[in-house]
């Protein structure tokens, strides 16, 4: 009862923080209350926390089957969402510039239907981060990757609520076709023999950079040329998009420009990786050892 109770409460602060929500989509898994996004949310920030201290002093797991099948699911689903988002909004007859929320009839319920798809695949791509809190790569799980998990997953719930067709489809399309190109190429580095073959990881950053400027403007012409679309949504998702064009070309810049130091080249890069007991960087020197031996 007092859960029930509080979930009234936050729910109706959401409504008179935003108004009436959408009607075509009350009854949809997840949307009608808050509270189960805000308690996955808040699992997925203390499974990181908990995850990190319970890997600290432990070898890391492998995982590539898990790894393999996971991105190889990822993939396909962003390819069905691209191929739905593309079929909806031409049967829809839906503007580039600016679209409102209910000129297109069905193909309006058929585009929510395929976002709301895109919203639930944000709580499932919480686990590239628990995946990388397993496989101890600490170095990936920074402030903009847990920032845009995090963030994506809450401000999707409101997208479905309150704008679930319409304007919304743009930066979905864009991002659908973006991660089946990124988690083709997550799938495809987990096989050591392909390796070799996958040297677009920096276009991949290009790309995504691309995807949200193009949002921002797409975003931003429906302020110009207004159709009926919440002009509060168009600023919001324009601010957002515009925190991570910042974070992302500060991570482009630290990953992809900065020319390593002296120093940094001269020490033995510290790793934690195990195998057959052993650190990897053992078995570097032991052949360096090897090839020295034969050379005198």
């Amino acid at each position: 009862e007092t859960l029930k109770a509080f979930d009234q409460e936050v729910n109706a602060f959401v409504d008179y923080m935003f108004g009436p929500r959408d009607p075509r989509v009350r009854g949809w898994f997840l949307l009608d209350s808050y509270l189960p996004t805000f308690f996955l949310t808040g699992a997925y920030l203390l499974c990181i926390w908990l995850g990190k201290k319970f890997m600290k002093n432990r070898p890391p797991f492998s995982l590539r089957a898990h790894l393999i099948v996971y991105n190889l699911g990822i993939t396909l689903l962003s390819f069905y969402m691209l191929i739905e988002l593309i079929l909806a909004t031409w049967e829809g007859g839906y503007n580039l510039q600016c679209q409102n929320l209910h000129s297109a009839g069905e193909a309006d319920i058929r585009v929510a239907k395929v976002l709301w798809w895109y919203y639930f695949s944000k709580v499932i791509e919480f686990m590239d981060t628990i995946f990388f809190v397993l496989r101890k790569k600490s170095s990936q799980i920074t402030f903009l990757h847990v920032y845009h998990h995090a963030t994506m997953f809450n401000i999707w719930w409101c997208v479905l609520n309150w704008i679930p067709c319409g304007q919304s489809f743009f930066g979905p399309t864009l991002n659908s076709f973006i991660h089946v190109l990124m988690y083709s190429y997550y799938g495809l580095s987990v096989i050591p023999s392909m390796r070799k073959y996958l040297w677009w990881k920096k276009y991949l950053t290009q790309a995504q950079l691309i995807q949200f400027l193009l949002t921002i403007v797409h975003t931003l012409s429906a302020a110009v040329k207004p159709c009926g679309f919440p002009f509060g949504c168009l600023m919001f998702q324009s601010s957002y998009m515009a925190t991570l064009v910042v974070l992302f070309i500060n991570f482009y810049i630290k990953t992809y420009r900065k020319a390593p130091s002296r120093t940094a080249v001269k020490e033995t890069p510290v790793t934690t990786e195990i195998k057959n007991g052993f650190h990897k960087d053992y078995f570097a020197a032991a052949n360096g050892l090897q090839n020295n031996k034969k050379a005198q």
